[in-house]
């Protein structure tokens, strides 16, 4: 009677550590996952935030009055603009203002009767993984819409 009580006993001691360790796999399998995507993430968010400024810098450089057409959108890619990309970045830019060449401008609102308010931007800034890859177990796509004054 006790050397089969001691064989059950020793068979469902190994079960049970056979189970806490394939737990104990799936839980480091799992916060490996959760690192990777919480990585890209933060990522995607400097991105989008780089974006933005990216938009600020390039409105400012042109010249509307001299070329009489805006920049409406930027688009790119990161890390490398070909097949190895991870993001896409996608930029699209809103006009608010009086004197703005109505041909080549995305405008929302001609009507601003101040000096200080004209020429005055809406930027949408979309960045997303890019589906090619298989990157993350689960797709990001971040967006951020912000006024800014060039």
């Amino acid at each position: 009677m006790r050397k089969g009580f001691s064989l059950i006993t020793a068979i469902v001691f190994m079960v049970l550590i056979a189970s806490i360790a394939a737990l104990s796999l799936s839980f480091s399998t799992f916060s490996t996952k959760q690192t990777t995507d919480l990585f890209l993430r933060e990522q995607a968010e400097l991105l989008l935030l780089s974006g933005t400024e990216f938009a600020l810098l390039a409105i400012s450089g042109h010249d509307i009055a001299a070329t009489n057409n805006c920049i409406n959108t930027i688009n790119a890619q990161y890390p490398q603009t070909n097949a190895n990309a991870i993001f896409d970045i996608n930029i699209t830019i809103n006009y608010m203002g009086s004197g703005l060449p109505a041909a080549g401008c995305n405008i929302l609102s001609n009507t601003v009767d101040t000096n200080d308010s004209n020429v005055t931007v809406i930027i949408d800034t979309v960045v997303s993984t890019n589906t090619d890859h298989n990157i993350s177990t689960e797709p990001i796509r971040l967006h951020r819409r912000t006024i800014q004054k060039p």
